[in-house]
């Protein structure tokens, strides 16, 4: 089976368009994108609208019970690529504190999954992309399973090769100036080795202020709720456990009763921690000038082009680059891909690479603590160790 025609893609839970646009950099050309959120859908018609043929149809499910090959243009075995983010929820570390949530491939929302394992066979593409969370790959509750069962059968009824391999990458090792730790599961149809990017940036990754130096916004967001007037207090890179026993600040927190990310704060000089989805007002990370980020601040964090528009409200717009595949990681791969299937693939640099600054400013000065957070400073229980917190022991009654 050999494909007539270019490196075609075909995008399952296509997002904003992180994952898109590095494969469309890599050399990817789209023959459908399938996108079940009608925010994100407006937002690629405004993107791409013209070159990224969108479904009417648009939960996967339903598009895998009806599409052929021809509906496309392309036979079976013609696709180069069929690529995508399942949604990460069931597999994240937020849901694996919650006894009623640490059911992974069981859960509705995996389900999707299922439709994109339906288009393999339906497809036989000659590679399959999977980015998602480290859950999804690793763990009791993890899709991997699911995935290499799947494509066993595949194997066995029509003759082909698939093997997942699979990596957790941190794409601040890779140029994106963001720590963000994701699952990429790879299977090449022949069952050839995929050959994976190399990490260029772990001694010098790109840092926040190198992205976000020259970004422009119109309305920063604004910090709300109890604990916004407690993050001036806060010195950049740091979290509420600065105000603990251990910390520099005023003990107003137990040491590690809190989730990482609450009140986290971005530091110049270093890379951002993951950005979230769908963030609480107290979830981070925070800009340093205390404030959340702008969604402008986000995409380039994300290393998505600065013109790129995302459609919604606020929280939408919020929650579809949050959940975005850095597109700079997303080309590499992509890349990967085609040097994998033995075609030409550009050497040259990413255009979603970021530059490092020669010069970076020095921290912002941290504010004193504000007096309705006083009557919290007292002496605080500390978490009790791994596995030995209140969440656990509910969870093992």
């Amino acid at each position: 089976m050999t494909n007539l025609k270019s490196n075609t893609v075909l995008s399952g839970f296509s997002g904003v368009g992180g994952l898109d646009l590095g494969l469309e950099a890599a050399g990817f050309e789209h023959v459908g994108c399938i996108e079940l959120d009608d925010a994100a859908r407006q937002s690629l018609k405004a993107n791409r609208g013209g070159q990224w043929p969108l479904f009417d149809t648009a939960d996967i499910m339903d598009i895998a019970k009806q599409i052929r090959p021809i509906d496309v243009g392309l036979r079976r075995g013609e696709l180069t690529l069929l690529a995508g983010a399942p949604p990460c929820q069931p597999f994240s570390k937020a849901a694996q504190w919650s006894h009623t949530s640490r059911i992974g491939i069981r859960d509705s929302r995996s389900e999707s999954l299922g439709g994109f394992l339906n288009l393999v066979d339906i497809f036989l593409p000659e590679a399959i992309l999977l980015e998602n969370v480290t859950g999804f790959a690793q763990g009791i509750v993890a899709a991997l399973p699911t995935i290499e069962h799947s494509l066993a059968l595949i194997n066995s009824r029509w003759g082909v090769s698939y093997r997942a391999e699979v990596r957790i990458l941190d794409a601040a090792e890779f140029g994106v100036p963001q720590r963000r730790r994701r699952a990429i599961i790879v299977a090449l149809r022949e069952g050839n080795r995929f050959s994976w990017p190399v990490a260029t940036h772990v001694r010098f990754p790109v840092r926040s202020w190198d992205a976000l130096a020259d970004v422009k916004v119109g309305s920063p967001p604004i910090a709300r709720g109890k604990w916004a007037d407690l993050l001036p207090s806060i010195p950049e890179g740091m979290n509420y456990l600065w105000h603990t026993a251990r910390g520099g600040g005023r003990p107003i927190f137990g040491y590690r009763t809190r989730y990482w990310s609450f009140l986290l704060k971005l530091a110049k000089g270093l890379p951002s921690w993951t950005l979230a989805a769908q963030p609480g007002p107290a979830t981070g990370p925070f800009h340093w000038d205390s404030r959340p980020l702008a969604v402008e601040e986000m995409l380039r964090l994300q290393s998505m082009p600065a013109g790129w528009i995302v459609e919604g409200t606020y929280r939408e717009r919020v929650r579809q680059v949050g959940n975005a595949t850095p597109s700079l990681l997303a080309e590499l791969l992509g890349r990967g891909v085609l040097v994998s299937l033995g075609r030409s693939s550009s050497t040259r640099p990413s255009q979603f690479l970021i530059p490092r600054l020669s010069e970076i400013p020095e921290p912002e000065e941290v504010e004193p603590v504000k007096p309705f957070y006083q009557g919290l400073v007292a002496q605080h229980a500390e978490h009790p160790g791994v596995g030995l917190g209140p969440r656990p022991r509910q969870m093992t009654v």
